[in-house]
């Protein structure tokens, strides 16, 4: 290299002068600002990636699930209409059988003459009558046995069980025990936290609030439900949520009702939260 060429050289051409550039050592150096150059574009590249993933998920994160333990998840009661009371009409007194003919049976003493005699009844007489302590007149005796005569007014019990085990069919509306889901009141916050799609009125474009299920339905004796229906439709899908909810629950303890299970129309109250955050 002349001197011409040194004063308009780079270092790197003046340090590499009569050596091996095609080794790599030249070429490693000669591009290492340009590599420098892309590896700080990427790493920028990466934090800013990860700045921008993160604000996302914090901004569509799912809302908390808020699940009212008070009266919307209790088990509630509802008024039944006052029935009076049916007033038993008193039995008609029993007709007194028709009085049957009747003859004295006669002792056979030793008297005086002139005592007084009763007469003595005909062996006719003695076929169409029966024998008894004095006289009666009446009909001729057919040989049947009049039922006793009831006496009194009294109302006890004709022979129904106080208690029915209501296998008649009986759906009961208020009992003693309530029925309820297997565990309690936590194990159904639990079921409903597994099982319970609560960002369903927001994805159907639910605005802000509470929107509350009441699901009717039948729990039988033995703890199996049917005839699952919602009383009312808050809107965004929120009642066949619940009723799908409720079919899924499958089993419950049976109400009860002096100490006998018995069937009962549950009433259960499922609340969907639509908050304003998300």
């Amino acid at each position: 290299m002349n001197t011409n060429e040194i004063l308009q050289a780079q270092a790197l051409d003046i340090v590499f002068d009569g050596r091996n550039k095609a080794y790599g050592a030249y070429e490693l150096r000669k591009t290492y600002h340009q590599r420098l150059a892309k590896g700080l574009a990427v790493m920028l590249g990466t934090c800013l990636s990860v700045v921008i993933v993160t604000a996302w998920a914090n901004n569509h994160a799912q809302q908390p699930l808020t699940i009212n333990l008070g009266q919307e998840v209790i088990l509630s009661k509802v008024d039944e209409p006052k029935v009076d009371p049916v007033i038993e009409k008193p039995k008609p007194q029993a007709t007194p059988p028709e009085p049957v003919r009747q003859i004295a049976y006669t002792n056979f003493n030793i008297v005086p003459n002139d005592a007084d005699i009763p007469p003595i009844a005909d062996v006719d007489d003695l076929d169409k009558a029966r024998i008894g302590a004095i006289n009666v007149d009446g009909g001729a005796d057919d040989g049947r046995i009049a039922p006793p005569v009831e006496s009194g007014t009294g109302t006890g019990n004709s022979g129904t069980p106080a208690f029915a085990d209501n296998d008649d069919g009986t759906i009961f509306t208020t009992v003693q025990i309530e029925a309820q889901f297997p565990g309690g009141l936590s194990a159904w916050k639990k079921f409903l936290e597994r099982n319970l799609n609560r960002d369903l009125p927001l994805d159907n474009g639910a605005p802000v609030g509470r929107y509350t299920v009441v699901v009717s339905f039948v729990v039988d004796k033995y703890g199996q439900i049917s005839d699952v229906q919602a009383e009312n439709n808050p809107g965004f899908g929120t009642m066949e949520e619940a009723v799908r909810v409720i079919l899924k629950s499958q089993q419950w303890t049976p109400a009860v009702q002096n100490g006998r299970n018995v069937t009962y129309r549950q009433k259960q109250s499922i609340t969907f939260v639509v908050s304003e955050e998300g």
